[in-house]
């Protein structure tokens, strides 16, 4: 992140970040009364936070499904189910997760489709959570008070590449982009990953 004094509207979030936040969440976890038989992750943000909550949590059965709702920055009309769930959860206690909550609409989707599978119990955990959300989930690390969009580790060449995508004219080289990602978004982004995003324009 570069040094501007008014905060960026994007928030860059490091690996090491996300295991912090993480630990910080499964200990909330460990010290509720809840105790997860199995780990459902939303797809695609929640499969690093589930595996990792699996490891800190010592649980071994981790599944998914997949809610559509986000293509790199830009957020669609409405939430989608696209892979449902395909294991069985009837009389089971459930976590669910994802990496952040953000207007809420994801997690009250998935939510639904998980109550039709009659679990015992289902509780939500995310790394972050926004107050503006419709939803606020059972267990989160960090509340969000100032909305940004947050980029995190598994999605920020997808990100970047949405920025450089509303470029207007477009780049025309790294440089160019670099320069502009530092200006509108507060954002500093490696030459490396620049190159990577440009080699999908």
């Amino acid at each position: 992140m570069n040094k501007r004094n008014v905060q960026p509207d994007v928030e860059l979030i490091s690996m090491a970040t996300i295991v912090r936040l993480t630990r910080k969440l499964a200990r909330r976890i460990a010290d509720s009364s809840f105790q997860p038989d199995i780990v459902v992750a939303i797809a695609r943000g929640g499969y690093v936070p589930a595996r990792l909550l699996c490891d800190c949590l010592n649980l071994y059965n981790l599944t998914s499904i997949r809610i559509a709702h986000y293509t790199g920055a830009e957020k669609g009309d409405a939430a989608e189910l696209c892979d449902p769930l395909k294991v069985a959860i009837a009389g089971m206690q459930v976590l669910l997760v994802d990496d952040v909550d953000d207007s809420g609409d994801t997690l009250q989707l998935a939510l639904e489709h998980l109550r039709h599978h009659q679990p015992a119990t289902i509780k939500v955990a995310v790394l972050h959570h926004k107050q503006n959300s419709t939803l606020v989930p059972d267990f989160f690390a960090q509340k969000i008070i100032r909305w940004r969009w947050l980029t995190y580790p598994w999605a920020v060449v997808e990100d970047v590449l949405g920025f450089v995508k509303k470029m207007d004219p477009p780049p025309t080289s790294v440089e160019q982009a670099s320069e502009h990602l530092a200006r509108e978004y507060g954002l500093k982004i490696s030459r490396d990953v620049l190159e990577d995003v440009f080699r999908l324009l």
